[in-house]
Order: C-alpha cells, then structure tokens, then sequence
C-alpha cells in the first residue's frame, strides 16, 4: 500500500496524470455528490461521526470518510420543505439552478438516513423525528437504497419535511481530473438530533465511530487511518470547536470555493498539489517504484455509494 501518514495513493496515477498532461486523457465530467458531518457533543468535546468502507470498495476501500453518495436525479422532485429556500441554497452552493441545489441538499439528508439511520426530517418546520429505528423505517431505508423508493416518495409517505435549516454547507472538493472516476462534493456539516442515535445502516462500511476530531486527525499522522484529502481537511478544520453548535454557526462564513488538484510535469517529476493544502503535495519522481499491494483508486473528491 502506498502510504504517507494515513493517505494513500494508488499506483496508477503517475501515469494518468502523464496522459492528462500529454493530452491523451480526457477528464471524466463530475457527478454531484454530497457528504455530512454529522456532530454531537461529549463532556469531552465534539465528537464527529465517521465510518470505514470496506476494504473491498472499488471506491475508497479501507478509508475512513462521513455518511455520504452521489445525487440521485430523483433528488430534484418536489419534496416537503423547511429552512432556506432552493433559491438561498443555490447562491450558497455557488449552482445556478435552484434544482440542482435542492438536489445536493437533499442528497445530504437522504445519505445520512441511508448510511447512518439519521434522519434531518420532521413533520413540521420547527420539529425534527426523534426515532428512526423500528422495522417500518428499516423497510423504507433499505427502499432507498435500493431506489425502489425516491426520497420525496418517503418524506411524502410518512408526512414529513426535509429541514434544510440542520444543515450548513463546510466544504466544496472535486476529484482531481485524471481520475477515472470523480466527484463534485458538497461537505455539510449537522448536529445529531436530539433522541435518534446513529447506527452502521451502510453495506458498504464494515466499522462505524463517533471520534474526537484531533483524535482522529492524529490516528491519520500516526498512519493508522486511511483518509482521503478532503476528510483529513475537514476533520483539521473541526478542531477549534468546543461544540457542535459552534462549528454549525461557524459553517456560514466559510468559503465553498472548489478543492482541484493540480498535477504539474517538471523536468520529469510529477507535483500534485491541492490549492491551500500545502500538506498533501506530492512529489513523484519517475523512479519512484510503484506500490504493488496498493487498494483500489480512491478518488479523491468526497464520498459516492
């Protein structure tokens, strides 16, 4: 496996990114996605809740990363709705159309029920559900995850509306271009509600944790976890915080201006670069040996399901 600290990367890259730079790869056009990290607070501070996706994941096998996946195009139907408008979180997003923003957002809720039994929904503006465990909401999730349900289809079933006043976007990456495949992902974050308590729902992780985000952060330049970029970024940018509440409130003034790496042929050498991440710049020499042991491609722009 090729690691520094806890990041990895797989032994195709050296030479993608030759093939971008000599023009004989063309980018892969982005999916939306949209990730959360959801918060709750301990006497110890805020704790962040992550998962492990399996080491069998042709996405990001044996990472470490926060509920999240692509936006379904069923996401843009009319849903029950509370909190900011489409219309303010289009502007927030940096989307020009009110649909795809309603899309991000409600990708976030809808991933975070799917993946971790949280559900950011009540039956009224001001009211959020306090249970989601129980056979009938099993039924519906595993629905949704199987898209024999559509988000608005539930919300609309069990009477409820989507609280986009929960969430504050944090973070906006995107998978670098010579990555087969990519991401445009939008990072919220969002406090646990009161009452409902998270659980491994995901197929696709094999371990779920509520971690202190300095622990986590130090786990990584330990190099006993395996993050991507934008989750160790995150997981930095979290650590101020003495509260979930004060992270939230902080999330309106942050920038969302896109996260691309760059890749940079000098004489040779390969300089990959994430813009205002000086930590995760690479400098990869042609002989450098190439790892045979390395998972799958991670890439390197948020989460996907």
């Amino acid at each position: 496996m090729s690691t520094t600290n806890g990041q990895w990367y797989p032994p195709e890259w050296p030479d993608r990114i030759r093939a971008l730079a000599g023009g004989e790869l063309t980018p892969v056009e982005p999916r939306r996605a949209a990730t959360v990290l959801l918060l709750r607070d301990t006497e110890h501070g805020p704790v962040v809740h992550m998962l492990r996706r399996r080491a069998s994941m042709a996405f990001a096998g044996g990472a470490y990363a926060y509920p999240g996946g692509s936006v379904d195009p069923r996401d843009e139907r009319s849903v029950g709705w509370a909190g900011p408008a489409p219309e303010t979180w289009a502007a927030r997003l940096g989307l020009e159309d009110e649909a795809a923003a309603q899309s991000v957002v409600c990708a976030a809720v809808r991933e975070t029920f799917e993946e971790a039994g949280v559900l950011l929904a009540g039956p009224s503006a001001d009211t959020v559900v306090a249970d989601t465990t129980g056979e009938d909401w099993e039924a519906d999730r595993a629905a949704l995850v199987a898209r024999e349900l559509s988000f608005a289809e539930f919300l609309a079933r069990r009477g409820l509306v989507l609280r986009s006043d929960l969430l504050s976007g944090w973070a906006r990456w995107i998978t670098p271009e010579f990555e087969p495949r990519r991401y445009d992902t939008w990072f919220f974050v969002a406090v646990l509600p009161q009452g409902q308590r998270t659980r491994n729902a995901s197929t696709e992780a094999d371990r779920t944790v509520w971690i202190r985000p300095a622990d986590a952060a130090a786990g990584y330049d330990r190099g006993e976890l395996l993050m991507m970029p934008p989750t160790i970024s995150t997981l930095r940018e979290l650590e101020p915080y003495g509260s979930a509440g004060q992270a939230l409130d902080a999330a309106p003034a942050r920038d969302l201006t896109p996260v691309l790496a760059r890749a940079e042929l000098r004489d040779g050498e390969i300089v990959l670069s994430w813009p205002g991440h000086a930590e995760f710049t690479r400098h990869i020499s042609p002989a450098s040996p190439v790892p045979s042991d390395s998972p799958a491609s991670p890439a390197e722009g948020g989460a996907a399901s």
